[in-house]
């Protein structure tokens, strides 16, 4: 299978499927034609008008992130994506250059900022991202810059959405939006991620997806697929 394959999305495990074989599955559309659920998605999966308000895409987001222990957050260009077990520990040494979060603090390449929200996430997950705000004094009236930091720790794969919450009504019944939880890749993946995230050089990783990349996107050509990768 490829992304120029015409394939449909239309059920939760057929994303799994697609995740799987695929091993990054961007939410919705970008640069690269095809490259996304948004465009492969069965008609009814995108989105329900109904009186349920049920939203199959978005509802289906935790319990694949529960199920298949997969990467979730902001990796592609500040958009959501889908990166597969296998395949994660490889993106994160490229997009983390080799460093864990303190040595990069350590030669200066993360700003204090970022260290005290990444350590106040880091010892409090898996935290949902209203309950981290709280507690690190962020929001109108607090600390500034929450989204911009989540945002960058999640590009340079230090944190991840690991669930996502929703609200209940007295009779258990869910509503609204689901609420980002977050975690480290560490802490929610586990030993099999920490054992492998550093075992060749980031080069050597960048390399493995770049290679990986063109097979899954035939018709973009390397340089696209370099550029997305920034």
């Amino acid at each position: 299978m490829t992304f120029s394959d015409d394939f449909k999305i239309d059920s939760m495990t057929g994303l799994m499927d697609v995740i799987d074989e695929l091993g990054f599955v961007p939410f919705f559309k970008n640069e690269v034609e095809g490259f996304s659920i948004e465009e492969h998605i069965a008609p009814g999966c995108w989105y329900n008008d109904g009186d349920n308000g049920f939203w199959p895409a978005w509802e289906w987001k935790g319990p694949v992130i529960s199920q298949m222990k997969c990467a979730y957050g902001k990796f592609l260009k500040n958009k959501a994506m889908y990166i597969s077990p296998k395949w994660f520990p490889d993106f994160a040494n490229f997009r983390r250059d080799g460093y864990d979060f303190d040595a990069r603090f350590d030669d200066g390449l993360a700003s204090i900022r970022d260290k005290e929200l990444f350590e106040l996430l880091d010892a409090n997950a898996p935290v949902m991202s209203k309950q981290l705000k709280l507690l690190g004094h962020y929001g109108k009236n607090g600390r500034k810059g929450f989204d911009t930091m989540i945002t960058r720790l999640e590009k340079q794969c230090y944190v991840l959405i690991s669930d996502f919450i929703y609200s209940t009504d007295r009779y258990g019944n869910r509503y609204g939006w689901g609420v980002a939880q977050y975690s480290t890749p560490e802490k929610f993946l586990g030993k099999k991620f920490c054992d492998s995230v550093y075992k060749r050089s980031p080069e050597k990783s960048y390399e493995k997806i770049v290679t990986h990349l063109k097979k899954i996107l035939p018709d973009a050509d390397k340089a696209l697929i370099e550029k997305i990768l920034k």
